[in-house]
Parts: C-alpha cells; structure tokens; sequence
C-alpha cells in the first residue's frame, strides 16, 4: 500500500518547518505543459487545472494556455485558503497533536517499529522526534523533510504562485474547503488507517526520490492517465483512505461545480492533480450531474 502522501493536502504541505532545505541542487529551467480542462455553457466557464502542491525551482509552467484561462477568469478557486500564523497553529495543534498522551512509537505495531526509526535516522532525528503527532502528520512531515533536501520548494507551489497572481490581479479568490475540514479528513481516519498511511510512507522513502520524479515529469507532460495511475491505484488497498481523501471529496467538488455553472462568470478551479485522473476523479463525478469536462488543448 504505496503513495498516500501523494494526495497530501496543500495545507498540510504548509505545516513542515523549511528548516531541512538546505544544500539542495542549483535549479534547472524546465518548460511544463500540464493538463487543463474546461466545463462551460452558454454564459458560464469553468477551468479546471490539476496541481502538483510542490515543486522544485525553474520549472515553467503559469504560462501558455493555463495563464491564458487564469487571466480570462473573475474568480479563482483553491483547495484551501491558507488562514494566519495564529489560526493555522491552534488548527495544527488540534489536528495534528496526540490528545491522548500514547507516544507514536508505542501505537506502532511492533515489526514496523525498526523500519520506522531507520527512517528518522535517515533524516538526521532520534526514534522519537514525532512522537507527540498523529500518525498521519508524522507521515506528512516524514515525506516532505527529504523532498525539500531534494530542492522541492514548497514557497513555489503553484498554489503559492496561483494566489500571489489573483491577489495582484484583485481577482475573487475562493477555496472549496476550510483549513479546519482539510485537516479533518486526515485526523478522523481511524487509527489503522492513519498508521497504514505512515507505514506506507516509510515503506517507500527509499524510492520516494524516483516516484516523485516521476510524478512531476507526468504532470509536467500534461499525461493525465499516467499520473492517475501512479496516484491513486493503490489507495484501492484502503478504502477508508481511498473514500474520505479521494472519492468523497470530488463528488463534493463535482457539486460545487454544478451549482457554480447556474451563476455567469469565468473561474479558474486548481486542486491536486490526482483529484482530476483515474475512475472516480472530479471529471467522472460530473458525469452524475451531466456535465462534461473537455480537454483544453495548448
């Protein structure tokens, strides 16, 4: 049961302190054509982008058609808008914290445990540094701190970039959940869930450097079908996981769309791309309410 931290939320990207991004590669230019889509009707368009929450400097990608669509839209539409320092922290801290006063450790099961601190030591920590988290913070911070040795910035996610442009551009920015929902969907997994999400992420370190390479380059190529694979079949081995991360949240967002093409207007929609591939994305979701999502071509 692999890549679970590859639906890892926007936000809780934003919780990993950046103090474990340092000596990482001079960037390299890189042009991207990622995939986008448009739902429209007579006097209604919405485009649909697919992101990747982060990314490593040089890569080019806000230009071209997805520009084009952005700079056409009066309304811009994210996963989440991220809330103040003080707001984001209380959030963490009920999100993200253990209440009940069991280190991580001891909720492991006792032959994942080696594996566990093998890959804290990798990183430079003792076996108990994340102890005081929830199982699914603690894989959210275990993938992120190697990934930003790697270079991946998470100041340059196209999130980051989407919203700097809509705030100089006075366009309407809006999100299709609460900082306090997105977290939710993580912190109310049941607690095996949760620690096959974390045994799952120490299971793939060793190859996450690969994966995630792999990732970006099908994004960047506009694959969508590659990159759904890669995604999202194996949450199909969980599917606790599978439904409240990934199913229930595009059938949620199939919704919003459906009642946001009754009112005029043009908006930019961006979520994780592995919410926009594979068999239950948000584009079979519109199915549901007779819509089509076409492929833009740029």
């Amino acid at each position: 049961m692999k890549k679970f931290g590859k639906l890892i939320a926007p936000l809780a990207l934003l919780l990993t302190s950046p103090a474990c991004a340092q000596n990482a590669p001079a960037p390299v230019v890189r042009d991207a054509d990622p995939a986008l889509w448009v739902v429209k009707d007579a006097d209604t368009t919405i485009y649909l982008f697919g992101t990747i929450h982060v990314l490593q400097p040089g890569m080019k990608w806000f230009d071209g058609g997805v520009k084009k669509a952005f700079d056409s839209s009066d309304q811009v539409v994210l996963e989440i808008l991220t809330p103040d320092a003080e707001t984001m922290q209380a959030i963490v801290k009920e999100k993200g914290f253990a209440h009940d006063g069991k280190a991580l450790t001891e909720r492991l099961p006792a032959d994942k445990r080696a594996a566990y601190g093998k890959a804290l030591a990798s990183l430079g920590l003792p076996a108990t540094a994340f102890d005081p988290l929830e199982p699914w913070f603690a894989a959210t911070n275990l993938e992120l701190i190697p990934l930003q040795k790697l270079g991946y910035d998470l100041s340059n996610g196209p999130e980051q970039i989407i919203t700097k442009a809509s705030n100089a551009a006075g366009k309407k920015l809006t999100a299709l959940e609460t900082a306090q929902q997105q977290l939710g969907f993580f912190d109310g997994l049941s607690m095996p869930a949760q620690i096959a999400f974390l045994s799952s992420t120490v299971d793939e370190m060793p190859t996450l450097e690969h994966s995630v390479t792999e990732m970006v380059d099908d994004w960047a190529k506009g694959d969508p079908d590659a990159l759904g694979k890669l995604l999202n079949d194996d949450l199909t081995s969980s599917p606790e996981i599978e439904k409240v991360l990934l199913v229930d949240r595009n059938k949620n967002w199939a919704e919003w769309i459906d009642q946001r093409m009754k009112q005029p207007g043009v908006v930019f929609m961006a979520v994780g791309a592995g919410h926009l591939a594979g068999k239950n994305s948000v584009l079979v979701q519109l199915k549901a309410h007779h819509l089509t999502a076409r492929r833009v071509k740029y």
